[in-house]
């Protein structure tokens, strides 16, 4: 008798384990508690796999032999608390796909970086010949790669909540970029609930294969010996001894895993900043201990485009640039992206705070930023912060507003930065749509 799969939240992710699961001989149920995509719905429908929407069957829920739950999904769900104490198996969608692959993984966490990295080292495998997916949090399903191809290598941005439902799965390599305070909801605001969740990857990894890890970050420093024993060790740094550790010096980067030598110029890397040196650092560990060449590794990074809404240049007009960095969704990004210019900036920041603390970038702020531009219903907070220390601040609700008040402020040499700091459902639908809605300002100019 075929076992009972259910699938919680019909996603991509959710949609994916749904085709597997059905071609692997389950008998699934997909369920969501809102409207499924007219997408997915064809999708369902043509694989004849039966679902349900705008709510939950408590009862048929409970009788599932496996259930792969969205990451959306918080644990504090009453539908979850019930199934908890039904004891019924929730996994996630990564940890149901890799049953059913022989590929090798390389699976990239991290506060910040986790999609540039991973995209990187993606694309260094595949500069490399590799025959690699892309999954995870970024891009398709997993599981759906895993039903329709053939991949012997995936990179996956794994994030906490996939990290959570994960128990069973077999990373060849595990990388692990930065730790600094986030979705803290989800964790009864205790950050080493949050840091425990991150560490979690190294508990996937394969006994004696790759641990990757940033190794100046003091929340990963603290329990990175005990969370990484059985494993070899890939530290990377800012400062370091090449016998050792991969760091940046003097505008180099150099890697040394495995006793591998490679020094890549800073200025060859196609991704400004220092945060992106370190994603470089991490994707390119990764590779090497894939097995990439050194050849394939240096003409990865030069060759690399960095994925939408994270630093992307969008236009030069009369000598200022214009970047959309709507994924700058907490400080910690937004000072990786301050840092990343030279030039004076015209910062657009602002939306839903979460809880911000803006000392932690005032610094950076003063040396740099020479305009002000609020974006969001309630500007209060950034106001407080900054506006004896800007020379010029504005605020609005308005992004074609803030785009044009921009352009007017800017002189040839500056920058124009969207780095919001916020999150964005004060005014857009999410970030995609506030970077969106930038470049198609900026494009109107």
């Amino acid at each position: 008798m075929a076992k009972k799969l259910i699938i919680l939240g019909a996603g991509e992710s959710g949609i994916g384990a749904a085709l597997l699961g059905k071609a692997k001989g389950y008998e699934v149920f997909v369920s969501d508690s809102g409207q499924i995509k007219e997408q997915y719905l064809k999708e369902l429908e043509n694989s004849a796999i039966e679902f349900e929407q705008n709510g939950h069957t408590q009862d048929r829920i409970l009788k599932a032999d496996l259930i792969v739950k969205s990451p959306g999904i918080p644990e504090t769900a009453e539908l979850i608390q019930k199934l908890r104490s039904n004891g019924n198996l929730i996994i996630s969608e990564l940890e149901f796909a890799a049953k059913f692959t022989n590929a090798k993984l390389i699976g990239i966490t991290g506060t910040n970086g986790k999609t540039t990295t991973a995209m990187l080292a993606y694309h260094i495998l595949k500069t490399g010949g590799y025959n690699v997916g892309l999954g995870g949090n970024v891009g398709q399903s997993f599981a759906r790669q895993v039903l329709e191809n053939d991949f012997d290598w995936y990179v996956l941005e794994i994030s906490s909540f996939q990290l959570d439902d994960s128990y069973d799965l077999k990373l060849e390599i595990g990388v692990l970029l930065n730790i600094t305070p986030d979705h803290l909801d989800r964790y009864d605001n205790d950050f080493q609930k949050y840091i425990a969740s991150k560490m979690r990857i190294f508990h996937l990894v394969h006994l004696g294969r790759h641990a990757v890890y940033w190794q100046d970050d003091t929340q990963i420093g603290e329990g990175i010996a005990k969370a990484t024993s059985g494993l070899n060790v890939h530290p990377f740094s800012l400062s370091g001894d090449a016998a050792e550790i991969t760091y940046i010096q003097n505008d180099r980067l150099f890697y040394v895993p495995n006793g591998i030598e490679v020094s890549a110029p800073r200025a060859d890397i196609s991704i400004k900043g220092l945060h992106n040196a370190l994603n470089a650092a991490a994707a390119g560990n990764a590779a090497l201990l894939a097995g990439v060449s050194k050849e394939a590794l240096l003409e990865g990074l030069k060759t690399f485009k960095a994925a939408e809404h994270r630093m992307e240049p969008v236009r030069e007009i009369n000598g200022t640039q214009f970047v959309n960095d709507s994924k700058a969704t907490n400080l910690d990004s937004v000072k990786y992206a301050l840092d990343a210019y030279n030039a004076p900036i015209i910062w657009i920041a602002g939306g839903i705070d979460k809880g911000n603390d803006y000392s932690l970038v005032r610094q950076v702020v003063e040396e740099k930023v020479k305009a002000l531009i609020c974006l969001g219903k309630d500007n209060t907070k950034l106001l407080a912060s900054f506006e004896n220390l800007v020379p010029e601040v504005k605020t609005t609700t308005d992004l074609i507003e803030a785009v044009r008040w921009a352009r007017e402020l800017a002189q040839p040499g500056d920058t124009v930065l969207l780095a919001p700091a916020c999150s964005s459902f004060d005014l857009f639908k999410n970030y995609i749509d506030r970077g969106n809605q930038f470049k198609k300002a900026v494009l109107a100019l």
